[in-house]
Formats: structure tokens, sequence, C-alpha cells
């Protein structure tokens, strides 16, 4: 849509004004042009490019928390993206059940709140693995005792950690859960028309009734970062590389650790009576000849054939080869 600059504004006045241009005219012009409607209350804060990055990135962040819990309560627990969206404040706290679970976390160093949305079809499984039962969901929702409550805030904690992770590339947070509340009409943490990114995942706890987390992320609490939430930024070969300096700290932080060689000479069988007359002296026949190299353990794998010797007054070995299918060591 063309845009008239303030001088055209003018002469177009005037022309009106003496009686050239006349507004029957224009009426027939407005008919061929293109509008675009724009809602001044429900303005679009997130691109569709941003909105798929979000969307990308609590991919992974499902893909951890699943494997974390499904771990962390033995027990197959299954969670992936199954939108993400941007509405107002007012339509997503207008959209929860009550009673519902909502954790107001900060994002450190990201300034203000997000809330995590817990659905009782995910809490209540999850509070019955907890308690060694088999994860069972009620067949009512009901308020959630003082007991269970402190039980939502370690998983909550647990759930934000994988967050954490799952940020990473984007910017480093450190989340901190700020309260847990079960009536979502009672408080107001956003105002009402303040725009939010909704990324809802689904979860399936073993053979329990699906259930929902809701991720509610403010523009304001994204906004430091929202230029990085591009795919072919954050997916996109990086320009810079790694300096000199950098290179340097990074080998003198690596040469810090400690890792633990062993070194297996041979193996033999004894009965638990010849053992225990095992005396100072004894010899004991072992399963490999003198000619023959021994194992070369780093940690718990086997990497290496060496030969027995000495260097100076210590007992040491001398690598001889590597042992097969670790060529790439």
């Amino acid at each position: 849509m063309d845009i008239l600059s303030q001088n055209e504004i003018d002469a177009l006045l005037d022309a009106l004004s003496t009686g050239e241009v006349k507004i029957q005219e224009l009426q027939e012009t407005q008919k061929h042009i293109d509008y675009k409607l724009y809602d001044f209350r429900r303005p679009n804060k997130f691109s569709k490019e941003q909105l798929r990055t979000l969307q990308v990135l609590h991919g992974g962040f499902a893909r951890l928390l699943s494997n974390f819990l499904t771990g962390y309560l033995r027990n197959d627990i299954q969670i992936e993206v199954v939108s993400v969206d941007q509405l107002t404040y007012e339509d997503f706290i207008r959209s929860i059940p009550s009673p519902t679970v909502l954790v107001l976390f900060s994002l450190n160093p990201l300034k203000g709140t997000a809330i995590a949305q817990l659905d009782p079809m995910f809490l209540f499984p999850m509070i019955d693995l907890f308690f060694g039962g088999t994860g069972e969901a009620p067949r009512s929702v009901r308020e959630l005792t003082d007991i269970e409550l402190s039980v939502v805030w370690k998983l909550s904690s647990k759930i934000l950690d994988n967050l954490s992770l799952a940020w990473n590339d984007v910017v480093q947070v450190e989340p901190a859960i700020e309260t847990v509340e079960t009536n979502p009409h009672l408080h107001q943490f956003f105002s009402f028309n303040e725009i939010v990114a909704l990324v809802t995942l689904s979860t399936q706890v073993g053979d329990a009734t699906k259930g929902y987390i809701n991720l509610c992320l403010p523009f304001p609490l994204l906004d430091p970062v929202v230029s990085q939430l591009t795919f072919k930024r954050r997916f996109g070969p990086q320009a810079s590389e790694m300096d000199a300096q950098e290179i340097k700290k990074l080998q003198y932080w690596l040469g810090f650790p400690t890792i633990e060689l062993t070194v297996l000479a041979g193996q033999t069988k004894v009965t638990v009576n010849d053992f225990l007359q095992l005396q100072e002296g004894d010899v004991l026949l072992l399963d490999r000849r003198v000619d023959q190299d021994m194992d070369l353990y780093i940690g718990e794998q086997l990497k290496f054939k060496a030969q027995a010797g000495t260097l100076g007054n210590q007992l040491a070995v001398q690598v001889t080869a590597l042992v097969e299918g670790d060529k790439d060591v």
C-alpha cells in the first residue's frame, strides 16, 4: 500500500477544496485498495519465525524433560510440543480451568516473570508415582493438599532446571520459583492486554489420561533476547571463531581433569581355599605369556595394548597398539 507524503496530502486537500478532485472519484479509487485489518488491542509482537524457533527450542525441552522424568519416577512419561502461539494474557487466563496449578517463576538475568501452568491430569499421576503408586489419575479433579503442594514445588523445580538446559543455546538463565497458586482467577500477575507467547506441551504418564503443560512467556521477559529467536541466528553457522586467547583458556582448564589409567597384566582363577592360604612370595600363574601385550584401560574402557618396562627408577608401560574399534582415539 502506497503512503502519501505530507506535501501530497496538502496538494490533495487543496484539490478537494477547489473542486479539481471530486469525492466520488476518491471513493471509487478506494474500492480498489487492499486494506489489512489491525487490532490495536492485540498487536503481534512475535514474528512467525520467532514462534517457529520457540517451538524448536521447546521441542528440545520436551525431550529433555521426558527423559528426565522417565528416569526420575521410573515410569514411561511422554512429553511433546503441541503448539506455540501468541495471545493476550487475558485470553490465556480465561482458558485455564480451576482448580489447577500456576507456577510463577523468574529467569535471571532476564527481567520479569513467567508462568508454568500444570494440568491436574499431568500432576496427579506424577504425585502418585512420587509416593510409590502406579501413576493413576483420579476420577475427579480436586484441590491439592499441603503435602501434595510441597511435592509439586519440588517437581516444578526439576522441570525448570530442564527448561534452563534447553535455553542455554539462546541465553543462560537461572530459574527460580516465586510462588505456586491453585486459583488462576484469584491473582492478576500481568496486565490483561499483555502479549504472551504460549507454549503448550501434551503429557502422557503411563496409561493415564493425557494432560498438558502451558508455558506463558510475556513479551517484556523475552524482549532482551527476542532478536536471537530467529532460526538463522540460532541454528545457522557462526561467523566468528574462537580467538587464540579463548583457545589458550580452554586448553588451560582442560589440563586440570585427571584420568585414571589401569594396566591389566593378566588374570587367573583360584579357589577360595587357595586364596585364603596365599602368603607373601607365592607365585600365581596368569593367562598371559611374558611376550604378550598387556591391556591398558582409560577409565573403564579398554583402549590400548602395552608392554611392561621401566623409566628411570619407576615402573612404566609402552603403548604398542590401539585396540581394534578405537582407531579414532
